[in-house]
């Protein structure tokens, strides 16, 4: 199905046949009922990317059909945003009547928030250079009378920001404003009020925990950051440097004082736990100071290599979000020899696609 052909008249069925499909994928396991988390029908996604095609005077976001891998103008794109929708209108209306600034343009990627601020980067086949800037900058002056836009130029080996590479989002979850730092290019969570709902369910999961927290994969702290009230110590890693930045600035941001990030892989992490190396990284850290009785994983789609599956089951209680079944059933297959499930929950990030993002909330037998 192509996007513009969605209907939200479908909806209903559609999130029915997912809640049906994980039933049925996890029949074999003892699980309790499945939380249904349902999406908006239309403009759920705050991240979108679209390639370019020139046509004479004419210049198109296109996308390729997945069967037949034929291009097609996007003019309308109802699974984004009414933010990327309006801007993507706009922006390429201005691009196409300027030379310097459509010439090997081949991608723009748009990043847009709950709380109304966007980042288009623009991606090019050749060396931007002050001509290019000062065309962009004109062009960005213009939209930025109707948007909270910033634009990034991107060209191999080069990244031009005008003003900022990030989106400030705001959630409002529980009735509490959190804000975080989106940095474009890294990852976020696409569908925004999808997110907020998984947040708050690992908030609900969590309530009454005992000791400390550890997140792996914590990202932004898009977790951690609001998890954080219901523990007195969270420690988080994360391997990108990027998304390391941001979560510290989302930690200074929020005002958290009880939440240290560390730059790790999942995989040193568990080195470091067994003391099987040291790490100059966790200086000032002493890890034996974390009474950590609950640990929050959302790995990949390959979901959790073997050390860290085992490295977690001696925790209390796991938290595991997963964008993968199959991956999840894996590890499952091991963590129920230890645990048992005491909470399950389906999300729907991806409306009217196979792919499926469950939530499991394990405690130690």
């Amino acid at each position: 199905m192509r996007p513009t052909e969605i209907n939200p008249d479908t909806y209903v069925e559609q999130l029915q046949q997912k809640y049906h499909f994980v039933k049925q994928e996890f029949a074999k396991f003892s699980m309790p009922e499945l939380e249904t988390f349902e999406s908006d029908p239309l403009h759920y996604r705050y991240r979108a990317e679209f390639r370019l095609w020139h046509d004479g005077d004419e210049l198109h976001h296109v996308m390729f059909d997945q069967t037949t891998k034929e291009k097609y103008q996007v003019h309308n794109f109802p699974p984004a945003c009414q933010l990327i929708n309006d801007v993507m209108k706009d922006l390429i209306a201005e691009l196409k009547i300027n030379d310097v600034a459509r010439r090997k343009l081949f991608q723009i990627d748009y990043l847009a928030t709950l709380s109304g601020e966007i980042v288009a980067s623009l991606l090019y086949h050749k060396a931007l250079g002050d001509d290019w800037v000062t065309e962009i900058q004109t062009i960005l002056k213009k939209l930025r009378q109707s948007y909270k836009l910033d634009i990034i130029g991107r060209a191999k080996k080069q990244k031009i920001v005008l003003d900022k590479d990030y989106a400030t989002e705001t959630l409002t979850i529980n009735k509490q404003a959190f804000t975080f730092q989106q940095i474009e290019n890294s990852f976020t969570q696409p569908n925004a009020k999808v997110n907020i709902k998984m947040i708050e369910w690992a908030i609900d999961v969590t309530k009454e925990s005992e000791g400390d927290l550890l997140e792996l994969y914590c990202g932004a702290g898009n977790f951690s950051v609001p998890l954080a009230q219901n523990f007195k110590k969270v420690l988080a890693t994360e391997i990108s440097k990027t998304s390391v930045s941001a979560a510290q600035q989302n930690i200074k941001d929020n005002k958290i004082d009880n939440l240290k990030i560390i730059r790790m892989s999942s995989e040193e992490f568990v080195q470091a736990q067994q003391g099987v190396r040291e790490f100059r990284r966790l200086e000032g850290i002493e890890l034996e100071d974390y009474d950590c009785k609950t640990v929050l994983v959302d790995p990949p789609r390959a979901g959790l290599d073997a050390a860290t599956v085992d490295m977690i089951k001696v925790y209390k209680n796991i938290v595991y979000i997963s964008c993968n079944p199959e991956t999840l059933k894996h590890n499952l297959d091991i963590l129920l020899k230890t645990h048992s499930v005491i909470r399950f929950a389906l999300f729907d990030q991806f409306p009217y696609t196979h792919h499926t993002e469950c939530g499991v909330y394990l405690q130690r037998l």
